[in-house]
């Protein structure tokens, strides 16, 4: 049977999947800058019995793998980003990143090693497989506006009937894996504002105009959106991650600049705070005399599995009973965003999560300088992917 063969090769290919891990741990990459994590993977795929690699897919060093069967059916896209963050590691690993403040600090280095060895693997049973599987490895998932969308342009979703994503989580257990139909993961809006009042000396206050009065006045009156513009039942945070006010003790600034972040679970509720925004800066000029710029930016959407292909992907981790596997679990939504979101709104997939947790129980989160992963997590995702696409590609017809 598929299933058992592919999870027995998985077995016996453990240790590779955490070797190329920790390969790529140590050789982190920028989004938009991954070149040397792009030539590993096309290196890597130079001897595996695939039917074609296409490299730089997209314009932003995407690889793009295809796998067919011998039998007709579906055809079914699994995808993996590779890109890291800019943070210097304090992890202590002895495969900790060699580039300076640069570190895989989200798991993608897992993602890539479990997807790398999966591939291989199915690559190796192809004459058991019915259909189609293009391995995705996108770039740039952290970095707006994501690598995922350059690879649907190029037409990395045509003739997919459904595509699926794992991502590894260190502060879920490991030996669970979790899932969730609908909505799942909130979208991202990215804003900027300058604030340009007019400076002068601290004296004479009366003859300037206080940019960061009326910016203070702007980050507080935000934080009515939430609380009196949004449904309480739905979800929404607006953050200010930037306020550029310093200066000197004695000199009434000039400008400020401001950045924020909001999350939302709903379009709704993402053009409700938009419109918020937008109407606090029209009336912070209106009140205080002062200019203002604003850049808005909706990029990453709200993450949405479809559910048909979620329940789906339910049954086929609860069949397969992967000895790893303790438990099959529905997760309550999650506030970070997710680039995958993108693939969702074009074709039916879903997007679950492996527990990471160390073994320690010290779980620093993503993107934290500490942050590692249980790379028992690693197999399991292989094996869960294994599970989902025997289950649609298994040429026996079980």
């Amino acid at each position: 049977m598929l299933l058992d063969n592919l999870m027995k090769k998985l077995d016996e290919k453990k240790e590779r999947i955490i070797e190329i891990r920790r390969y790529l741990h140590e050789h982190p990459e920028l989004s938009f800058q991954e070149e040397q994590t792009a030539k590993y993977l096309q290196d890597f795929y130079e001897d595996v019995p695939v039917d074609s690699v296409e490299t730089n897919f997209g314009g932003d060093r995407g690889v793009v793998v295809t796998i067919q069967g011998a039998k007709p059916g579906k055809t079914i896209a699994i995808r993996a980003d590779f890109d890291a963050l800019p943070i210097q590691e304090e992890t202590g690993l002895p495969f900790a990143s060699k580039n300076e403040g640069v570190m895989h600090a989200c798991g993608h280095d897992g993602h890539t090693a479990y997807m790398l060895v999966l591939a291989q693997t199915l690559a190796e049973f192809k004459n058991e497989l019915k259909g189609t599987i293009k391995v995705i490895h996108q770039p740039a998932e952290e970095a707006p506006p994501g690598g995922a969308i350059g690879m649907i342009n190029a037409g990395v979703l045509d003739g997919v009937d459904a595509i699926i994503g794992i991502h590894v989580m260190s502060n879920m257990k490991t030996g669970h894996i979790y899932y969730r139909s609908g909505n799942t993961q909130t979208g991202r809006s990215y804003f900027k504002l300058v604030v340009q009042g007019k400076g002068g000396h601290g004296s004479s206050p009366h003859l300037a105009n206080d940019a960061i009065i009326a910016a203070s006045s702007f980050v507080m009156n935000l934080q009515t959106i939430v609380s009196r513009r949004i449904n309480p039942f739905d979800t929404a945070s607006v953050t200010i991650g930037n306020l550029d006010g310093k200066g000197t003790f004695n000199v009434i600034k000039d400008s400020v600049t401001i950045e924020g972040d909001v999350r939302t679970m709903t379009p709704e509720t993402r053009e409700i705070v938009e419109s918020e925004v937008r109407a606090f800066t029209e009336g912070l000029e209106k009140s205080f005399g002062v200019t203002c710029h604003l850049d808005y930016l909706n990029d990453y959407p709200v993450l949405n599995n479809h559910p048909a292909v979620t329940e789906h992907v339910r049954q086929a981790l609860e069949l397969a009973a992967i000895p790893e596997v303790e438990a099959v679990l529905e997760t309550p939504p999650l506030p970070p965003s997710e680039d995958f979101a993108y693939y969702l709104e074009k074709v039916p997939g879903c997007f679950f999560y492996v527990g990471a947790m160390p073994a320690s129980g010290e779980a620093y989160p993503h993107h934290h300088p500490k942050f590692d992963i249980n790379e028992e997590s690693l197999v399991i995702s292989a094996k869960a992917m294994a599970a989902v696409i025997a289950s649609y590609c298994d040429g026996n017809e079980n």
